[in-house]
């Protein structure tokens, strides 16, 4: 059994391009959130989202930038988006603007090939660099690939939100992840 705080092999990581989420990958990310709702592992949400949900979120604005990062697997035959990370607001009062909530999601067919460390890593610094100082999530318990890929990239597990809400009708708990974020600060 491969030790889930290792990266996993690097096949195929040579091939893979971060770049910022743009509205023409709004179907794919869609597809790989949608892969994440039905699978019941990852997200309390149960209805699957469309391409045009994606792109009210990338229009979407807030005080400070948001990082939001696919992950492009290049190929001869096509480029596809297999992966993507996204901040969103922590809360809306002005004091949280550089604390963000994130997502990541990869898709089945690129999982085990290191998009989440790919991702995770850039989605750090681009986080740094438009001045967010905290980022935290929420993972159930079970997703150990989700906690090990924190774990990798610096986050600290903080607490559980038990019964945080139902899913399916089951009462379900979160382990809350943190990673605080060294920016340039005077005073």
């Amino acid at each position: 059994m491969r030790d889930p705080t290792r990266p996993a092999s690097p096949r195929g990581l040579a091939s893979i391009r971060i770049r910022a989420a743009a509205s023409r990958d709004a179907a794919a990310i869609a597809a790989i959130y949608n892969e994440g709702i039905a699978g019941r592992g990852a997200t309390f949400e149960t209805t699957e989202r469309s391409a045009d949900d994606v792109r009210r979120w990338l229009a979407s604005t807030s005080r400070i930038a948001r990082p939001f990062l696919v992950a492009q697997r290049i190929a001869e035959e096509r480029n596809e988006v297999v992966g993507w990370v996204r901040a969103s607001e922590y809360r809306p009062r002005q004091c949280y603007d550089g604390v963000a909530e994130f997502s990541v999601y990869v898709a089945s067919s690129a999982r085990g090939q290191r998009v989440g460390d790919a991702l995770m890593t850039h989605f750090v610094s681009a986080c740094a660099e438009s001045g967010i100082w905290k980022i935290l999530s929420r993972i159930f318990p079970e997703n150990m690939a989700s906690r090990a890929l924190c774990a990798r990239h610096g986050f600290r597990e903080v607490g559980v939100y038990e019964r945080h809400a139902q899913l399916d009708g089951v009462w379900r708990d979160v382990v809350i992840v943190e990673r605080l974020i060294l920016v340039n600060q005077r005073g």
